[in-house]
């Protein structure tokens, strides 16, 4: 029976071996696609004009947290599934990761940085506070955003008020701690002083 020794030392040998380098026939690897030239943007964001120089290329997420240095919009999972990036654009929710800067110019972008006016608080901020609707607070931005714009969507819609309709428009926002009865709370909370 092989030693320890042994046996590390044949299996270093049998790694070695097969890290071999390629034979030098071997066609060279392809160059990488260069970057594309970067072009003027212009955004409205919270309020205020912003002129940058971006590669057509940059989603509107890394604009804002790259190149704005607005750092309350969050980068989860970076493929549009849990709405931590969420903004609203006009108005409307998106997920600032699934687009590209270059297409929101002309359009009033909001972040969880301009919700608040003159120093006070909004409305869903506030209730979120006042509801505990947060754990670890990584979601938090995302979901204030979108429950923002979920109150004048489902006034828009007349849709009822229920938990379950609250629930279901909040689904596109994911909470791994699971704030979800404190986020529905905190949305009850907004929607009923407004009525």
């Amino acid at each position: 029976m092989p030693d320890r020794r042994s046996f590390l030392q044949s299996a270093l040998a049998v790694v070695g071996a097969t890290q071999v380098p390629a034979a030098t026939g071997a066609p060279p690897l392809a160059p990488a696609t260069p970057a594309a030239p970067p072009r003027p943007v212009h955004l409205n964001i919270n309020g205020r004009d912003y002129s940058l120089s971006l590669e057509p290329r940059v989603t509107l997420l890394d604009a804002l947290r790259e190149h704005i240095g607005l750092a309350g919009t969050k980068k989860g999972c970076d493929r549009g599934q849990c709405g931590a990036c969420t903004v609203l654009v006009d108005g409307r929710r998106i997920n600032a990761c699934l687009t590209l800067a270059v297409m929101h110019e002309g359009q009033r972008i909001t972040t969880i940085e301009g919700l608040a006016q003159d120093g006070k608080l909004s409305p869903m901020q506030q209730a979120f506070l006042e509801q505990d609707a947060f754990q670890c607070g990584y979601c938090t931005p995302g979901q204030i955003c979108s429950a923002t714009a979920l109150l004048e969507e489902v006034r828009a819609d007349g849709a009822g008020f229920t938990d379950e309709e609250i629930r279901e428009r909040m689904s596109g926002n994911i909470c791994r701690c699971g704030a979800y009865p404190n986020i529905v709370a905190a949305i009850r909370q907004v929607a009923l002083r407004r009525s």
